[in-house]
């Protein structure tokens, strides 16, 4: 008899750990195909994984896995708490009894025995496996798939009935019944930052494609050259103004005007001017040897749709113009993938941004605002829809045009005007404040140095 009991004891016990490891199975299950992330799937899918085809297939009909899920779950933890007060209460009951053996004592023990069955559940069925399946999704789901389309297949007519139901009830309410997958520019961007943070991603790459979202956000008065900066000719320049020009100022290509900037009459390479220089010994602009067809592009284009621009008209210049149809400035080929490749790729030319120490750095007052963010990593600046460039924030912020040694502040670091040309603010010097309290956060002008 008593060799009896003891194997139903154990067999219940055993029943128990059993129905908690099928709980387990089917949480960590339930979870992992849910969380699995798409992109790596279709990768592993790509190499080969027939498991990885058998998950994306899984998740883009969830709606009979889940009911099985369900009818199972719920199965599990209806039997649990049966055996498991008939196993747990005869020890709970002696147990109780130590310390009190009142007319209470059969609830109460009762009572622990369902406190102690639900834990169990609650932390080996539930709360473990479905940390576990966060921490490793794709790895899980493909070792699962397999047995869960099985046990699926083998509990049809009862998935069939609760999906259908599931459905009907979803259609009462005008929901969705599947789920949409759309991936946005945010996941993208956070995959990558996951894959830079635990070095599958190197950060030369990370950068690189960082580069490529920034060519839909910016702008191109961000890369161009300003009409400010345009080195061009008059159509009616004599040769040696022209020669000291290219010495001066030796780019590819220059605008032929008549007059003014705005009158462009055309451009020209400088190669064909040092052909007529070696040729004549003099270089005169003949209306015959100008490039008529001008590329122009609206400013207000993004980097990618002026890529696109210049794939089209097949050239690597082109002139920018405001929506009042005058030059605002230059663009090339070379100014955009300059940007895309970031400092990937170092071109030839005067850096806008030189470190001076651990703590400051001088700007060119051209420099956009976009480049200050990556560079200071300011979340943002004060209403940048209004400037683009670093000159303009702080004339926007002073409400004028700076003098030499007025500064502003923000986000912990000192904007101040160090060059002005007239009124263009050539250049600035950015310090970082380790002691906000000493500055005025309002703009200033420093009149005296000994003040």
């Amino acid at each position: 008899m008593l060799t009896s009991s003891l194997e139903n004891e154990m067999s219940d016990l055993l029943g128990i750990s059993l129905l908690i490891l099928f709980g387990a199975l089917f949480a960590m299950s339930e979870i992992a195909i849910a969380a699995a992330r798409k992109i790596k799937l279709r990768v592993m899918a790509d190499e080969g994984s027939k498991n990885a085809n058998a998950v994306l297939k899984l998740q883009e009909q969830p709606g009979g896995f889940f009911a099985m899920i369900q009818i199972a779950l719920n199965a599990i933890a209806i039997l649990g708490g049966i055996i498991g007060e008939q196993t747990l209460t005869p020890y709970t009951s002696e147990l109780v009894s130590l310390v009190y053996t009142g007319d209470l004592a059969g609830q109460i023990s009762f009572l622990l025995s369902f406190l102690i069955i639900t834990s169990l559940f609650i932390l080996f069925a539930d709360l473990l496996p479905k940390r576990i399946a966060m921490i490793m999704p794709e790895a899980v789901a493909l070792r699962v798939v397999n047995l869960m389309n099985w046990l699926t297949l083998a509990l049809t007519p009862f998935v069939i009935l609760f999906n259908g139901i599931s459905n009907i009830v979803l259609r009462i309410f005008k929901l969705p019944t599947q789920r949409e997958e759309i991936v946005t520019t945010e996941d993208i961007v956070a995959v990558m930052e996951a894959g830079a943070q635990d070095g599958s991603l190197q950060q030369q790459e990370y950068r690189l494609i960082g580069n490529v979202f920034e060519l839909e956000a910016r702008t191109l008065p961000t890369v161009m050259t300003t009409r400010e900066s345009i080195v061009f000719f008059d159509i009616n320049e004599d040769s040696e103004n022209i020669c000291s020009k290219i010495l001066a100022h030796p780019h590819n290509q220059f605008l032929v005007c008549d007059g003014q900037l705005d009158k462009l009459v055309g451009t020209i390479e400088s190669k064909v001017i040092l052909k007529q220089i070696l040729e004549t010994g003099k270089a005169h602009l003949n209306p015959n040897i100008l490039t008529k067809e001008v590329v122009y592009l609206p400013e207000t284009l993004t980097l990618s749709e002026a890529l696109n621009a210049f794939k089209s008209a097949s050239t690597q210049f082109a002139v920018v113009v405001n929506e009042y149809a005058l030059i605002v400035g230059v663009v090339t080929i070379k100014d955009l993938m300059s940007c895309f490749m970031g400092d990937l790729v170092q071109f030839d030319g005067e850096e806008q941004i030189v470190k001076r120490d651990a703590n400051s750095w001088l700007v060119d007052g051209a420099t956009p605002i976009v480049d200050l963010i990556k560079l200071l990593e300011i979340d943002e600046f004060p209403d940048e829809s209004q400037y683009e460039t670093t000159a303009g924030f702080i004339i926007y912020m002073m409400k004028r045009i700076p003098k030499r040694a007025d500064f502003v502040t923000h986000a912990g670091y000192k904007f101040e005007a160090v060059d002005i040309d007239g009124i263009r603010v050539d250049q600035l010097l950015i310090t970082r404040l380790l002691d906000e309290t000493l500055i005025d956060p309002k703009p200033q002008h420093q009149t005296d140095a000994n003040t």
